[in-house]
């Protein structure tokens, strides 16, 4: 387990962080002066999980938050506990073969990683596997972004992402990649078992090597004049497509 200290801002990401992840939240800042109730609530629920809070001006607070709009609170963070490749094989096994995992080929952004985390808690995803190099990683804004998903389903960040889907695949579980160009619909698959869903990053899409791993290419078909979809809608599209095959 690796972990850094980072400040994380906004109502959602600190309240989720202080609910789910209270060992490692060092401190929070509280703008003073506020009324606002939900405010109140985290401080309150910081102080009886023994959290220290501090009340601080806007100023401060916006020093912190840099970019970010902090809503009038941030926290000191020992970031959520990074899950190692070799974790996958408990994860899809303890999903004793109805597995789903989000596979993310590069995306960049951190408000469409922190979109995706989103839909992939939604979905009770059972992991979302990003590579660690050409992606962005689980910073403040993807905490931000995500409302708090980011502390609820592993996110697994992989050296080498075609070989992680091939240790999938001996695993058990189906490979299908989302391209604009592939014959197959997506509403043409039985999603109902062990299976990965590979989206691609927002300018290139699903890199040549991943899409050799993959066991099928699929497409959203796309009746209208827009050829394509922003990643985080395609992610949540495709997953909630497997979440009704699976109810």
């Amino acid at each position: 387990m690796s972990k850094q200290n980072q400040w994380i801002v906004g109502v959602n990401a600190v309240a989720s962080a202080i609910e789910n992840d209270a060992d490692n939240v060092r401190e929070v800042l509280v703008e003073g002066g506020s009324k606002n109730a939900r405010l109140t609530e985290i401080e309150e629920n910081a102080r009886r999980k023994g959290i220290d809070v501090r009340r601080v001006t806007g100023q401060a607070l916006d020093g912190v938050a840099g970019a970010l709009r902090h809503q009038g609170v941030a926290a000191r963070y020992a970031a959520a506990k990074t899950w190692d490749e070799g974790e996958l094989q408990g994860l899809v096994e303890a999903a004793e073969g109805k597995a789903l995992l989000l596979v993310l080929d590069g995306v960049q952004d951190p408000h469409n990683l922190g979109a995706c985390l989103r839909s992939a808690a939604g979905a009770a995803v059972t992991a979302v596997v990003i590579p660690k190099d050409k992606s962005v990683g689980v910073n403040a804004t993807v905490r931000k972004t995500s409302a708090g998903a980011a502390d609820r389903i592993p996110v697994v960040q992989v050296t080498n992402l075609s070989r992680c889907l091939r240790d999938l695949q001996q695993l058990g579980v189906w490979i299908y990649g989302l391209a604009g160009e592939a014959e197959a619909s997506l509403y043409s698959l039985d999603l109902r078992g062990n299976v990965a869903l590979v989206l691609g990053g927002e300018a290139d899409g699903l890199r040549r090597l991943t899409r050799e791993h993959c066991d099928g290419l699929v497409k959203i078909p796309m009746p209208g004049e827009i050829e394509s979809l922003n990643v985080s809608v395609a992610a949540g599209v495709t997953l909630f497509e497997a979440v009704r095959q699976r109810q």
